[in-house]
């Protein structure tokens, strides 16, 4: 639950505005028209949608090596993963418009360190949207045979873009109920499994605590180093802040909520596996959760079952992570920091940001299978592990600067040393997701974002000019 201070903090500045009334259920667009605005059903799915994606139905296998030990990894990154959530929420109240660490960043630190979060994160939006179609073409094959011509497969991947990118275009309302019925669709069946396990569980499944020659520390953090990015989205609500009604307290709310119920099904599931699937076996699988299904109700019918929970798990993703994208380029567009078009809006949604998104993330999957090759793809991947982190360690930067300046006047010492210990964790939370991607994605990734100096140059030049234009007139 989100935790309120006895005080309010202060009003933000003139600047600092949602993109409508905090606190009604419909508001204007720009064009006249009146849009939904989230609630906390929605929020709270928008962040559990972002959060699971398809990663959690390999998971169980890919961190059995290291035995049960493992859910204790899953139970430090937790407590790391809702330090951030909690995060988020006080920056939202502080300021609760569109973009999330773009927002918190630029107030924090100026434009440049702004614009730095809103690449990183923009950039790791699109190409992860486009590596979520590829992989979600492997669970719709199961179901229907995509994979037999690279084409035919090609032509899936972007079908399972466009289709979310769509529900976007319509406007918030048709965003919300696409996220809230997909986030449904794919709990049930995760949550089936985690409830089946409690009635199939054998301990003798659950093998050693430590399975590898590793130290507990040693077994903790080469399970976590997996782990890590299983909670990346946490901060979903937050980045579409401008959409949400009464943002200072549903944003918060929804961060936390959604985060602990991810973590939740994380932790249950992977038990559940753990113990109907024997270690032994465990560790060589290809779909746990198919075998755990097996194992737990009979036949053979797990496969195409977790396939289609997958699937839609990965839609949800896709729907969700669009908007993202577009909400990240709108927020940096009306501050003159991207391109001036990422800025329009209609029904609630920036439509040119959204149909940017999906056209980047359609020419990089058509590049994947033209190339024949997943190498270039894989690399492109790689670097969105390092992007995802940097505007993480900005927005606790930000929140730590806020607390350490003084800006939160007139709240007790109580919650100032409560806020200071969260923010602490979150960034020690978010170095280790830094830690955790490699030497090769922070390589890679460091070079994306010089790139994008070179584009905040010119940018930041022509809004500085724009601004000399106005003065003089």
């Amino acid at each position: 639950m989100h935790v309120t201070g006895t005080v309010p903090p202060p009003a933000p500045a003139p600047q600092a505005t949602t993109d409508g009334p905090a606190h009604s259920g419909d508001t204007p667009d720009g064009t006249g028209r009146r849009t939904r605005r989230f609630g906390l059903p929605v929020a709270t799915a928008l962040v559990m949608g972002n959060i699971i994606g398809g990663g959690i139905f390999l998971l169980p296998a890919s961190i059995a090596p290291y035995g049960t030990i493992s859910l204790v990894a899953f139970g430090v990154l937790t407590v790391g993963a809702i330090a951030l959530a909690l995060v988020f929420g006080r920056l939202a109240e502080r300021d609760p418009r569109t973009g999330g660490p773009y927002v918190y960043a630029r107030e924090a630190f100026g434009d440049f360190a702004g614009f730095l979060a809103a690449w990183a994160y923009w950039i790791t939006t699109w190409v992860s949207n486009a590596a979520l179609a590829v992989a979600a073409v492997g669970y719709l094959d199961v179901l229907i045979p995509v994979n037999e011509h690279r084409w035919t497969a090609c032509l899936a991947a972007l079908v399972l873009q466009w289709l979310p990118a769509l529900a976007n275009i319509a406007g918030t309302r048709y965003v919300g109920a696409v996220q809230v019925v997909s986030t449904v669709l794919k709990l049930v069946p995760l949550l089936l499994v985690a409830v089946g396990g409690l009635f199939a569980f054998d301990a003798d499944n659950l093998g050693p605590f430590r399975a590898g020659g590793e130290s507990a520390t040693g077994a903790i953090s080469a399970a976590a180093a997996i782990l890590l990015f299983s909670y990346l989205g946490v901060e979903s609500a937050a980045v579409s802040a401008g959409e949400v009604r009464d943002p200072r307290r549903t944003v918060g709310r929804a961060t936390v909520i959604g985060t602990a119920g991810a973590a939740v099904v994380y932790l249950l599931g992977t038990l559940a596996v753990f113990g109907t699937v024997a270690h032994n076996r465990l560790v060589d699988s290809t779909a746990p959760f198919s075998d755990a299904v097996n194992a737990m109700f009979g036949g053979a019918w797990g496969g195409w079952a977790v396939a289609l929970a997958a699937l839609v798990s990965m839609t949800g993703c896709l729907n969700g992570w669009t908007l993202m994208s577009a909400q990240t380029s709108y927020a940096a567009a009306k501050d003159g920091l991207f391109p001036a078009a990422l800025a329009r809006k209609r029904r609630g949604v920036p439509t040119v940001g959204v149909g940017v998104t999906v056209l980047l993330a359609s020419l990089l999957t058509v590049w994947n299978y033209a190339s024949g090759t997943a190498r270039i793809f894989e690399t492109l991947v790689l670097v969105t592990t390092f992007t995802a982190t940097v505007p993480y360690l900005l927005a606790t930067a930000a929140q730590l600067f806020h607390l350490v300046s003084g800006h939160r006047e007139r709240v007790d010492r109580g919650r100032l040393v409560r806020d200071a210990v969260v923010a602490s964790v979150a960034a020690a939370f978010s170095l280790w997701l830094v830690a955790g991607a490699g030497y090769q994605a922070v390589y890679q990734g460091v070079l994306f974002l010089f790139a994008g100096v070179l584009i905040y140059a010119v940018m930041a030049a022509r809004k500085q000019r724009a601004e000399a234009r106005t003065a003089e007139g």
